[in-house]
């Protein structure tokens, strides 16, 4: 797949992030004349790349030949309206990048766990063999693949990289899950399942399409694409009992031992699963796959140990919704001392209170603690209130009992006192390790 020639001609990339800088760089190197555009007046230039920055005339995009959008950029940017007007072509980054790779890909999308699993899904690739690109949403942009010697794609996709796949096309494509979030965006749920499943959209007959066996919405949407199929609990497909894993397929069973997985966390079980799946169906020999699972680590703020002893701290920032906070507390072997609060999405903490019932205690913080702790409250759970995180730090290090875990997986964004959720889990981490005299 070498892609379209784009010697000189006129492509505009909206939008100067991690993929859109990624994407102005590619297209330059094909010879294209880039204009390189931003609402920001402060991005750093690129390379063979002629910028305007700020406010953008609209015949920049209507004298386009092709216009790149990075998933930032929300469908009702006037630049996109105006270069649709004038029958400009616009496609997303990740459309864009993959016509200039010929390697096979696996592409991985969904609400939660999306980055874990892709994660795990590179690490058993290499370790059966290949040399795999691993990024997209995740790391690293597709549009820096190109010319590093890559032999197979591992991608990261989120919704709104799929709201303009531009003939984006997995041999392997899974969606992990479907619960509420990114509505401001999508809309709908039916929307949002919609866009999740043009994934498909690309593949041919041969291709397989991974879903979760008894989401309806999912179903209904994937139903009209192409390619064949396979279900997360289901057959064909992944089915797991504890750390016992059969996978079935075409007409074939194979059988895998997770009890060496190091990563916490019952429903990172459940991700090492559908990897083993993602990977045996991309031709991956089922020895290694079991030869890797002890290898597998999880990615930072997500069920990442930050400290061992009496007490194990364990940083789950990247839960930034009540569903991610769910898992980390069903998946949790032990008693843990739970810290939600942050910017919370919406309402819905009381559906955790079963899942807190077996847990030491709950400390709320953040702009949305007050909230979230009269809804726990209301449903019959004892919280323990603070103004920030290192208040709620301080008074989960005096409940917290020999054996227990204190668990930072908020279920909010974190915007009402940190940079990102990255941001987030580096002062909980700093605070976990702090000597307390």
């Amino acid at each position: 797949m070498s892609g379209p020639a784009l010697e000189g001609q006129r492509v505009v990339v909206l939008g100067l992030g991690r993929s859109g800088r990624a994407a102005a760089r590619l297209a330059a190197d094909r010879g294209a004349r880039v204009v390189g555009v931003d609402s920001s007046a402060t991005v750093d230039p690129i390379d063979g790349v002629r910028m305007e920055l700020g406010a953008c005339a609209p015949q920049t995009f209507a004298e386009a030949d092709l216009v790149v959008v990075s998933p930032g950029v929300p469908p009702s940017n006037p630049g996109i309206q105006a270069a649709e007007r004038a029958g400009v072509r616009v496609v997303g980054e990740l459309g864009f990048a993959r016509w200039f790779l010929p390697q096979r890909c696996i592409a991985i999308t969904g609400t939660n766990g999306k980055s874990t699993v892709t994660t795990f899904v590179g690490d058993l690739l290499r370790r059966a063999g290949w040399n795999p690109f691993v990024g997209g949403n995740l790391g690293d942009a597709l549009s820096l693949a190109p010319g590093r010697g890559h032999d197979a794609l591992v991608v990261e996709v989120s919704s709104y990289q799929l709201e303009r796949p531009a003939g984006f096309r997995p041999d392997v494509g899974m969606i992990l899950n479907l619960t509420p979030d990114h509505l401001a965006r999508h809309g709908t749920m039916e929307r949002y399942a919609a866009t999740k499943a043009s994934l498909f959209t690309s593949m041919n007959a041969a291709d397989l399409g991974i879903l979760p066996r008894g989401d309806h919405r999912l179903t209904a949407a994937a139903a009209g694409h192409p390619g064949r199929r396979a279900w997360l609990g289901g057959e064909p497909g992944v089915l797991r009992v504890g750390s016992s894993v059969r996978v079935q397929l075409d007409g074939r069973d194979y059988m895998f031992d997770l009890a060496e997985l190091e990563v916490a966390g019952d429903h990172n079980r459940a991700n090492a699963a559908s990897a083993l799946l993602a990977a045996l169906a991309f031709g991956a020999d089922p020895d290694a796959l079991q030869a890797a699972i002890p290898h597998l680590r999880g990615l930072p703020h997500r069920m990442e140990v930050v400290r061992r002893g009496d007490v194990l701290w364990i940083n789950d920032s990247k839960a930034t919704n009540v569903e991610a906070t769910a898992a980390a507390l069903a998946g949790l072997e032990r008693s843990a001392v739970a810290l939600l609060g942050g910017q919370a999405k919406g309402p819905g903490f009381d559906a955790l209170a079963p899942l807190l019932d077996r847990h030491r205690a709950v400390v709320t913080f953040g702009s949305s603690g007050p909230s979230i702790a009269r809804e726990l409250r209301d449903a019959g759970v004892a919280v323990t209130g603070c103004s920030t995180m290192e208040e709620a730090v301080q008074v989960a290090r005096r409940i917290a009992l020999q054996g227990d875990a204190v668990l930072l997986s908020p279920g909010c964004a974190s915007f009402d006192a940190f940079t990102d959720f990255e941001d987030r889990g580096r002062v909980f981490a700093d605070l976990a390790r702090k000597e307390v005299r």
